[in-house]
């Protein structure tokens, strides 16, 4: 069960966190090991083009690349050079329309490319994510003294290891002009809005990935042909808006849970990597919608 929720969490924490409002992001994550030299870094870059089919009707293809840096410079009882960096890359297209003048329905697909990328590539490196989402969006309601906003779906990821669609609910409002909240997978929050361009948040979220090992290694007599990170982080936002759709962010906090893991073939643990909590650190600039 722990291995179907770490899939789910990962590609319901891109869709939610990107895909629904971001047209443009990029972004950098920082996560050092406590009492130790290796550290773990992220450099991630997004883009979507939603294209027009009709009167709200639209069709969203974009991509998304993240180079993810280890820097394993402990001692490990094996060569960690196989697994020194590792690029996740996602294409995105989805459809969108209006069901009624409440619902929005949202239909994605994502082929993903998720590799080390030190041999030539095999099926094993490639996966599939997809859902279906239902938007109730009533933010710009006139006759509702608090909007909010409704996101019910399925979602379905190769990596999860469940061969059907499982659930997902998210919910926002806005209690007045200052103060919102988020709760629901993959982040809650709680909102404060000192004018329109500056808020400051608290938050949990989830983040993480999974990816294939071209080169695998011999592990505690076991072959490790994946790793994995899955992180719960609770901590403090601030976003600064420049203009209407262009606004500058960082999240700092503290990891709640921590598992970097590599991982056979049949995604059971082999060899924990870090299982400590940190620091955690995420900046970027993003252009919305």
């Amino acid at each position: 069960m722990k291995k179907c929720l770490l899939g789910i969490v990962f590609f319901v924490s891109y869709f939610l966190n990107a895909q629904l409002t971001d047209l443009a992001r990029l972004e950098y994550s920082f996560i050092p090991k406590n009492n130790s030299e290796d550290q773990y870094t992220r450099i991630r870059a997004l883009v979507n083009y939603p294209i027009e089919v009709k009167e709200d009707s639209y069709f969203v293809v974009g991509g998304e690349y993240n180079r993810i840096f280890l820097n394993l410079n402990d001692k490990y009882p094996f060569n960690t050079s196989f697994l020194e960096t590792i690029t996740v890359i996602d294409l995105n297209f989805a459809y969108t329309y209006k069901m009624n003048d409440i619902w929005r329905v949202a239909y994605s697909i994502s082929p993903r490319l998720a590799s080390t990328l030190n041999k030539k590539l095999t099926k094993d490196d490639f996966f599939l994510n997809g859902g279906v989402f239902f938007i109730k969006d009533r933010t710009k309601a006139k006759d509702i003294a608090k909007p909010y906003r409704l996101i019910l779906g399925l979602t379905y990821n190769t990596t999860a290891g469940i061969p059907f669609p499982l659930p997902l609910i998210s919910y926002f409002r806005q209690m007045n002009e200052k103060w919102s909240y988020t709760v629901g997978v993959p982040k809650m929050n709680l909102k404060y809005a000192f004018s329109p361009e500056k808020n400051l948040q608290s938050f949990v979220g989830l983040d993480g990935y999974f990816a294939h090992l071209q080169r695998p290694e011999t592990v505690n007599g076991d072959q490790v042909d994946n790793i994995s990170l899955s992180l719960i982080v609770a901590g403090l936002g601030y976003e600064y808006q420049f203009t209407k759709h262009l606004v500058w962010y960082t999240y700092g906090g503290y990891t709640l849970r921590l598992n970097n893991v590599l991982r056979n073939k049949d995604r059971d643990n082999v060899f924990t990597l870090d299982n400590i909590n940190a620091f955690y650190l995420r900046t970027g600039i993003k252009f919305k919608i």
